[in-house]
This record gives structure tokens, C-alpha cells and sequence, in this order.
């Protein structure tokens, strides 16, 4: 790469470590999405390239060192992330406390998300598996919870394997659905810890339970979470919508292309999005496989499913 005119943007050591990344990994990325040159001289970062150029891979560096400065690791998703939001002038992601430290966006999609649960009562997050739908939802509530903000976080999503007919089931309700939750409890678990968990479930501030259980009720004052949404039917996504009370705030989560209803025809969800998108107090997040944050092969096998996909299409 030629040389051009050269800044050098001061940074502490820890900040030149994460911005250079392991083997130069993370100044190779910076580099090649703004064709510049970052050189280590000592004491902070050089940059080479023309005024633009420059002025974009500085951004880059000040928030990567921003993150450091906040004792939160660099990875080469929050470097990507750093770069889509130089070139799209957009802020900083958004994070959330957790118990094994700042919960933060990993993908331009997902600093989007955050964005919009914080600046509307309802929010709807669409993609495939590991895109951090329900994670985020998850953390955005408790957050909420732990500010005082809501007095109830509450999560209910359709007990399909079960055919809602959980009264046949052995045990008390906790005992009947917690098979079925499974996944929420181990993402509250990693943001609240089990402690937490466990006294504020046993004080009422946490719920988590099948949309059938939903029927009936105003849920005021709380933040609800409705996951797995594609499996809802239409009847029970106007349903849990209309549960809406004072003070409240709903995010609805889900993968319409994964529906497992008998009629997959009848799924809430996609039904729900098309005649509300565009609709004051609404926002649609769409995620799709580059935001998936799980092992890299994950998002590689996705999109292979995709593409099978939309080549059996008629």
C-alpha cells in the first residue's frame, strides 16, 4: 500500500494492543476497509492515506480505545462493527450491565436493536439463530429492572413441543414450563447471575411462562419479551400484543423463516410485522447471518441453508 500523508493518533498501550489485534489481525481489517496504513511506532497509532481515509480509521481507533478504556476486549466482530458505523456515521453501540461485565452490541444490526428497544414501546428483532435476538432483549430488560424503570420483566413464548397442553403435564407451573425456557434461563442466568435470579424470581419481579398463560391478563409497569414468536399463532400474537399496559414496553423475537406450526400459513409473527411496520411507537430490527455471533461456522451454515432454501423455491 503507498504511503500518503500521515496522522498520528496518541493511544495507551492497551489501546494500540487491541487496535493492532493478535498477529495485526484488527489493523489488517481497519486497513483494508479504508486503504490506509497503520503503523505501531510507539505511544499510539500512525495512519497513512489521504484526509478521508484517515479521518474514518481514526474513528476506528478512538472507539476500539474507548472499549479498552472500559475494560471491555476488542474482537474482530467489534472491530467490523466499529468500521460500518465510521462509514455510516452512526454512534457508538449501546451496552447494557451484566454480571460478567458490559453487555454490547457485536454488529451494526445489533447496535441498531439496542437502539431502538431504548426509543420504542414496541420492537421487533427477526433473524436466524445466534444473532443475539433474544440475548439483547434479555439484557435490555434487566437493565430496565435493575434502574427501576419496570417493576416486572416478564418472557413467554409458545409451548409448541407440548401443544400448549401443559395441564397434562406432571408437576406446578414452574415444574411444567421451565423444560420449555430453557434458553431464557440461561441467558438471564449470564447476565444476572443465579443468585439474583432466584430472589427476584422468588419476589415476583421476573415471569416466565407460555403465551397460553398470558390470556386474560394487563401486564403494567414491566417489560415483556415474547421469544420464539414464529410459533405463535395469529390469534395469540394479537393476543400477548393487546396484554400492553401502563408503563410497559414489549420486544417480540423470532426467525419467520423457522415456523413449526402445523400451518405455517398461520404464524403470528410475520402477520404481526406486515400490517404493523410503519406504525408510530414500532420498529423492525432484521438480522440475517452476518450478524451471527456464535461459532463463525454457525453463520456459514446458515447461509448454505438460505441459499438451499431459496433455490427450492417456485
Amino acid at each position: 500500500m503507498s504511503r500518503g500523508p500521515s496522522e498520528f493518533l496518541p493511544l495507551a498501550d492497551a489501546a494500540v494492543r487491541a487496535v493492532a489485534g493478535p498477529g495485526g489481525r484488527h489493523a489488517a481489517l481497519i486497513e483494508d476497509a479504508f486503504h490506509v496504513l497503520m503503523e505501531t511506532p510507539g505511544g499510539g497509532v500512525s495512519l497513512n492515506g489521504d484526509a478521508g481515509a484517515r479521518r474514518g480509521a481514526k474513528q476506528v481507533n478512538e472507539s476500539l480505545a474507548a472499549r479498552v478504556a472500559s475494560r471491555l476486549e476488542v474482537s474482530p466482530a467489534d472491530v467490523r462493527v466499529a468500521i460500518d458505523q465510521a462509514r455510516t456515521g452512526a454512534g457508538a453501540p449501546a451496552a447494557h450491565g451484566a454480571r460478567r461485565g458490559s453487555v454490547a452490541a457485536k454488529t451494526a444490526a445489533q447496535a441498531w436493536y439496542l437502539d431502538a428497544l431504548s426509543n420504542h414501546d414496541l420492537v421487533f428483532g427477526l433473524g436466524p439463530a445466534g444473532t443475539g435476538k433474544t440475548f439483547l432483549a434479555v439484557a435490555h430488560g434487566a437493565a430496565l429492572l435493575r434502574a427501576g424503570e419496570v417493576e416486572r420483566l416478564v418472557v413467554t413464548r409458545p409451548a409448541v413441543e407440548a401443544g400448549e397442553r401443559l395441564g397434562f403435564l406432571p408437576g406446578d407451573l414452574n415444574e411444567k414450563v421451565d423444560p420449555y425456557m430453557a434458553p431464557v434461563w440461561e441467558a438471564m442466568t449470564n447476565i444476572l447471575g443465579a443468585e439474583a435470579l432466584r430472589r427476584r424470581r422468588e419476589r415476583g419481579e421476573i415471569e416466565v411462562a407460555p403465551i397460553a398463560f398470558m390470556r386474560g391478563r394487563t401486564l403494567s409497569h414491566a417489560f415483556v419479551i415474547v421469544d420464539e414468536a414464529q410459533n405463535t399463532s395469529r390469534l395469540q400474537m394479537k393476543m400477548v400484543l393487546t396484554r400492553l399496559g401502563e408503563g410497559s414496553r414489549m420486544a417480540v423475537t423470532g426467525d419467520p423463516s423457522q415456523v413449526d406450526l402445523i400451518n405455517p400459513n398461520d404464524s403470528g409473527l410475520a402477520h404481526a410485522v406486515s400490517i404493523l411496520e410503519g406504525v408510530e411507537g414500532v420498529a423492525i430490527a432484521r438480522f440475517t447471518g452476518v450478524d451471527i455471533v456464535r461459532h463463525p461456522l454457525v453463520g456459514r451454515i446458515v447461509t448454505a441453508y438460505d441459499a438451499d432454501t431459496a433455490k427450492r423455491r417456485p
